[in-house]
């Protein structure tokens, strides 16, 4: 699932690109995220999950990366998995404050298969679905928050939990066959009770752990990946929580390059469906749009205490990816940098007016480069303005390429007319210029157009929104390039050949500047209209 995630191996394939894979593994969670072809392998699996399982499987995936600092380092040592404890545990234990509430995760965490049982006890017990390597030992019951009370003991945890003992101390006061069948059914057996202690010495380590008088062994341990709580349906496949892994001829696992833990939340319509009864939540107006934003702000501390739990000297790098950053950093990619924008266009309008510059007033058209490009502005602006109207989606494409894209187009197509217009012959009746340079040009204008137009158009056949979306803008913004340079642009040409005509200044066409010339062999003085370059220069 995690291919290209940064560190060699079926979990990462490069150093520099480590939440690459977490993009597939949040396609394959929260359908939203990233778009997939509708043929697709992803799309495929997303349906049949849907079909079969229903829109309560579809969740949201917080995780943890962890990677040594040095490449090539072995991560399978007792040190680096304390590491990633203390970060998983700070993540695990992140609270936030919102309508007048708390919530931490085990309040919003996706809880898989939750029976349907007349006890508050149980359903607060219930784990948190938690994919990571610390369940293979006993410390991977730290992570989960859940906790009860009896009379008589300690607060019930997973951590020092015996769900077989319990069930033996409870069924003395009242039946509890059912509850005892689906424990069998799903083997769950002792929990955590049952598994090594990554570190021994540690008080709280059950008298049960197999190795409480000796250390783990790690590589051992992980080879094959791990369970949950239940071992017949929660089973974490290696590749999901060990990244670069190296085995020896037998397949016996010997070292690997990062660790992974998932934190699986529900989606917002679930935590909305799930408390919307709840006499917790009666006096806040509960909705959809409340239970996203508690996710959000959970996330966004998610990521922050996790990245903060580790010493800036440790030898481990932590690596902390949630929804809401991947959110963020789609956003901000598609944010339209205004800056950028607008020099962009700046520096097509000082080219397009020096290049059509001339020393001669009567064929300089640095106005007619200005006013080109500006009408290319606008008719982008116009597109775009109708594409939103129309509701298709913005996107990083759309504000980071299409306003150049565009821009190159459109000034392409008005350079056309321009120089065409310049090289109509003068025998020709002034007020037929312009028809002749439309007839000579515009042909070549309007198939280039019409070529681009069903081009994009065509391109939105694509199954693949983002791509959708921005070929369908590119096709709706070439319409209106395409208008402006056939009626627009056209006027525009016929304005700056009346000025030449009038022998007017280029730009400043509302004044006048002649240079005089005394006449030859007894001649008339002669009157030359100036071009703006000489009017400088001069």
């Amino acid at each position: 699932v995690l291919v290209g995630t940064g560190v060699p191996g079926p979990l990462w394939a490069g150093v520099t690109g480590w939440w690459d894979g977490a993009l597939l593994t949040l396609a394959l969670t929260e359908h939203i995220v990233v778009p997939s072809a509708a043929g697709s392998r992803v799309s495929q699996e997303l349906r049949y999950t849907k079909e079969k399982l229903g829109e309560e499987s579809v969740y949201t995936s917080q995780m943890l990366i962890q990677t040594p600092k040095r490449d090539g380092e072995n991560i399978l040592t007792q040190e680096a998995l304390q590491l990633h404890l203390e970060a998983a545990l700070a993540a695990s234990k992140v609270q936030v404050s919102l309508y007048g509430k708390s919530w931490d995760l085990n309040k919003i965490c996706y809880k898989s298969g939750v029976p349907i049982i007349e006890n508050g006890m149980i359903e607060r017990l219930f784990p948190c679905v938690i994919l990571t390597p610390l369940d293979c030992f006993w410390e991977g019951s730290k992570l989960q928050g859940g906790s009860a009370y009896l009379p008589g003991r300690p607060d019930i945890q997973w951590s020092n939990l015996d769900p077989l003992q319990l069930m033996e101390e409870l069924g003395q006061f009242t039946s509890l066959e059912g509850f005892k069948e689906l424990l069998d059914k799903a083997e769950v057996g002792q929990a955590y009770m049952e598994r090594p202690c990554l570190d021994p010495r540690d008080p709280q380590c059950p008298l049960s752990a197999p190795n409480k008088q000796s250390h783990p062994d790690i590589p051992a341990e992980l080879s094959g990946g791990c369970h949950g709580f239940s071992r017949k349906f929660m089973r974490w496949q290696q590749e999901l929580i060990l990244g670069g892994t190296t085995k020896d001829s037998q397949g016996k696992l010997l070292r690997a390059e990062a660790l992974q833990t998932m934190f699986l939340l529900m989606s917002p319509r679930q935590l909305f469906e799930h408390f919307k009864d709840d006499y917790e939540i009666h006096d806040i107006s509960w909705s959809e749009e409340k239970a996203g934003a508690i996710l959000e702000a959970w996330q966004r501390k998610f990521v922050e205490l996790a990245q903060d739990s580790i010493p800036p000297n440790a030898t481990q790098s932590i690596h902390a990816f949630s929804t809401t950053t991947l959110n963020d950093i789609m956003k901000s990619f598609s944010d339209v940098s205004v800056i950028r924008v607008a020099g962009g266009y700046l520096l097509m309008l000082a080219y397009a007016c020096v290049t059509m510059l001339r020393w001669d007033c009567s064929k300089s058209q640095g106005a007619v480069g200005l006013a080109g490009v500006l009408l290319v502005a606008l008719s982008v602006a116009s597109g775009l303005g109708l594409c939103s109207l129309l509701g298709i989606s913005f996107n990083a494409a759309t504000t980071q390429v299409l306003p150049f894209l565009a821009l190159g187009i459109g000034v392409d197509d008005m350079f056309l007319l321009a120089h065409s217009f310049t090289e109509t012959s003068q025998h020709i009746p002034f007020k037929e210029r312009t028809g002749e340079c439309l007839k000579r040009t515009g042909t070549s204008v309007a198939l280039t157009s019409v070529s681009n137009m069903i081009a994009f158009f065509m391109a939105a056949l694509v199954p693949i929104p983002a791509l959708r979306a921005f070929s369908l803008q590119a096709a709706v913004v070439v319409v209106f390039n395409f208008a402006m340079v056939l009626f627009v642009f056209p006027a525009i040409l016929s304005l700056d050949l009346y000025r030449r005509e009038k022998r007017r200044l280029d730009i400043l066409c509302c004044f006048y500047r002649y240079q005089w010339q005394a006449g030859h062999n007894g001649a008339d003085p002669v009157f030359t209209p100036l071009s703006l370059l000489q009017c400088i220069i001069l």
